[in-house]
């Protein structure tokens, strides 16, 4: 009987697991409906007090959404003045959805990767993680690792989705 050979890792091949690029900070809205006269409308006087008087440093480290649940129109600087009251205290503000909070704090871990090791490399992409949107994080990946990459695969060694292949260099 032959010794086992681990044909994957003779292969050359790079797994990237989509795991690694789980945003894991604490995540927390605000909601500017409550700040709304009747419901309907905000009065700049009261909003600007409140804003005096929340306790922004709660938010220290987190990643921030700021959104409004109430039909109302909502003038642009409210949210503009919620994010510059974060700023040097939030980790991250998003003006918007928690779904649009999550694909910032995707994106932010993709763009940290050092893509120097992945040069001329045959990536597969694991694919079955529990990531949060998966397909953006896919596509953001792709784009993050194709310039350098000379072949990005998804999926699992024994089973792969050929995504890009670089075009052969003419010598």
């Amino acid at each position: 009987m032959g010794e086992i050979v681990n044909k994957v890792q003779e292969s050359g091949l790079i797994q990237l697991d989509m795991a690694t690029f789980k945003p894991n900070m604490e995540r927390i809205g605000i909601d500017l409906a409550p700040q709304l006269w009747q419901g309907l409308v905000l009065k700049e006087q009261d909003f600007r007090s409140w804003i005096k008087s929340h306790d922004w440093e709660s938010y220290r480290g987190k990643a921030v959404f700021v959104y409004c649940s109430a039909d109302a129109i909502v003038p642009t600087w409210a949210f503009v003045l919620v994010g510059s009251s974060l700023q040097g205290r939030a980790e991250t503000v998003v003006i918007g959805s928690e779904t649009d909070l999550e694909k910032e704090l995707i994106r932010i871990e993709i763009d940290r990767l050092d893509v120097t090791p992945f040069k001329d490399g045959k990536i597969i992409i694991k694919g079955c993680s529990d990531i949060p949107f998966p397909a953006y994080a896919m596509d953001r990946l792709v784009q993050r690792l194709q310039p350098t990459a000379k072949s990005i695969m998804y999926g699992e060694p024994c089973s792969t989705v050929p995504i890009y292949k670089a075009p052969k260099t003419v010598k």
